[in-house]
């Protein structure tokens, strides 16, 4: 049996190289029937896997994989039935007329086959840091390979334009060389969006949660390693956290992307599926903060920046995405808890005022409600006469609203944003270091990095020697994070400001610093200047974008061996400041 799954896995890896090969060429008819040929057998092989799997352990059919399990086989031989006694094409079975469902029962082939390997996160040569940094590197390179196929673009890609590509859509950061819409196929752009959604989340989710469903449980090494990764408080809560993550992130990017729908007018696309794509694209993007957009301009694009409804609902999609995974979670326990609070307060004693709403949901939605109400204000009365001049009473706010929160990580525009005032330009700097807030899709310092250093600073000044709020006292360790990781920022930024001025001397200082703020802070906004930029500032920002998206901190965490605790402490001694 051994021999059956591991000959399974490797011809569904072997399924899966066709599967780019057949999409990433084009392909002549003879050569077309050998790759069906590959999909079939696969397919086949994939059924007998699944199918022994059971025989060899009948407990397996309790689990909830068996559901799976039982549809996919149903649907596999489904195709095998209609190719053996129904023929080529499929021109009675609207389904099957679409060959891309063969390939996508290859791909589900391939993810259960390799949900099965027995891998342990503790047991390999690299700690959980150095295992998340890695993740990233490999989807980059993958992704990077993958956009240079002949069928990815329409007249070709070179190496480091690709690279930039590939680290800017994982790193979702939305910078880019290359005019997204234009330059690259529906292959292409379809190769974007995966990267975009598997770099918002983190291959390691997707994979451990799949291991987890196929497998039916996980070694408690795993959850351990996977706890550092994902931040879960309780060891026990870890799979649970990640299912809720990937729930939160699919519901929402659907409920978005029929919003986004609806908001658009058809005669603005070619067709229905145009404009679906433009919609799930748009939904994905917006939620990751990414900012990549098929348009040349970005939503600035004629058509859409008047369309004040499809703007408001980006606004809320990649706000919900900034917020972070355990502020929404806390949100709706928080909502769920207020109604059953509406509803059952005169049949149930609840007297007592449990805490639903966490410190750091708290300290997160304040900051970021009284950053975005503030940079709203200014962004209005600063641009009133300047780039929001051409819209309506109701668009200059919505422009101003967009504008104020676009910076903190999302990257799109619905404005010319080299056209900004000074002023302008200097808030959004400020904004877009902050950046989203923790555990999210966003970048930057993060909301609740900027709030320690506020709550910091007046401590000090009321000369107190810890911070107090909420009632609660926030820990050493976090204060000491959060100051790290401010000092890392600027030194990144500042290094890469540094080098691209060599590099690239007759750049403007300020166009350069703003793509390097943008690119630490994983936004994608920019001057305009990013495609004009020598091959080895383009380097430049593709170290900054992806050191923004991992954290300076996680990766110096990653080098330097942590060592162990020891149980003494020296004399305590103050060192002069100022």
């Amino acid at each position: 049996m051994k021999y059956l799954y591991k000959t399974a896995l490797w011809v569904s890896i072997f399924g899966l190289l066709a599967f780019f090969f057949d999409f990433g060429f084009s392909q002549s008819k003879s050569l077309q029937h050998i790759l069906d040929s590959i999909f079939f057998v696969v397919l086949g092989i994939g059924i007998f896997s699944s199918i022994f799997r059971y025989f060899e352990n009948f407990k397996l059919i309790k689990r909830k994989v068996f559901i799976f399990d039982l549809l996919s086989i149903a649907f596999t031989v489904w195709i095998f039935y209609m190719y053996l006694f129904v023929g080529v094409p499929f021109k009675t079975d609207f389904l099957l007329e679409n060959p891309i469902w063969v390939r996508i029962a290859v791909i589900f082939t391939f993810i259960r086959e390799f949900s099965e390997i027995k891998f342990n996160y503790k047991r390999t040569l690299l700690n959980p840091a150095q295992l998340f940094v890695s993740s990233f590197l490999l989807i980059i390179l993958l992704g990077a390979f993958l956009l240079l196929l002949p069928n990815a673009t329409y007249t070709g890609i070179s190496f480091i334009d690709a690279l930039f590509t590939s680290t800017s859509a994982v790193c979702v950061t939305g910078l880019v060389v290359v005019d997204t819409g234009q330059y690259f196929t529906e292959f292409g752009q379809i190769i974007i969006m995966i990267l975009i959604q598997i770099g918002g989340l983190g291959i390691l989710t997707f994979a451990s949660y799949f291991s987890y469903f196929f497998k039916g449980g996980s070694s408690y090494e795993n959850q351990l390693a996977l706890s550092d990764m994902n931040s879960s408080k309780k060891i026990g809560e870890v799979f649970s956290t990640i299912k809720y993550i990937i729930l939160i992130t699919l519901s929402i990017e659907l409920f978005s992307s029929i919003l986004i729908y609806s908001s658009l007018n058809a005669n603005d696309f070619k067709s229905q599926y145009d404009q679906i794509f433009f919609s799930v694209f748009h939904s994905i993007s917006a939620f990751c903060n990414a900012g990549f957009s098929t348009l040349s301009n970005s939503l600035y694009e004629s058509g859409f920046k008047y369309n004040y409804f499809l703007q408001l609902i980006i606004i809320l999609t990649f706000s919900l995405g900034g917020l972070g995974f355990p502020i929404v979670s806390n949100i709706l326990k928080y909502i769920k808890y207020r109604i059953k609070k509406i509803l059952f307060s005169k049949s149930r004693n609840l007297g007592y005022r449990p805490w639903v709403l966490h410190i750091n949901s708290r300290i997160t939605l304040i900051t970021t409600f009284s950053i975005s109400l503030l940079s709203f204000l200014a962004f209005y009365v600063l641009e009133y006469n300047n780039t929001l001049a051409d819209h309506n009473s109701f668009g200059k706010a919505v422009t101003a609203l967009f504008g104020a929160t676009t910076p903190r990580t999302a990257g799109f525009n619905t404005i010319d944003t080299s056209s900004m005032l000074f002023s302008t330009t200097m808030m959004v700097f400020l904004l877009m270091w902050i950046g989203a807030s923790p555990s999210s899709t966003g970048g930057g310092i993060k909301t609740s990095t900027f709030a320690i250093a506020t709550l910091n600073i007046l401590s000090l000044a009321k000369g107190k020697t810890k911070i107090e709020i909420f009632r609660r006292e926030i820990a050493d360790i976090s204060v000491k994070r959060s100051f790290a990781i401010i000092s890392l920022s600027l030194i990144v930024i500042g290094t890469g400001i540094m080098l691209i001025s060599v590099f690239d001397p007759d750049k403007n200082l300020k166009d350069i610093a703003f793509e390097c703020f943008s690119a630490y802070s994983t936004v994608g906004l920019s001057m305009g200047v990013t495609a004009s930029f020598s091959s080895l500032s383009k380097l430049v920002l593709i170290l900054i974008m992806f050191t923004g998206r991992v954290s300076m901190l996680t990766i110096i965490i990653a080098v330097f061996k942590k060592i162990k605790h020891k149980n003494y402490r020296y004399p305590t001694e103050e060192i002069t400041i100022n």
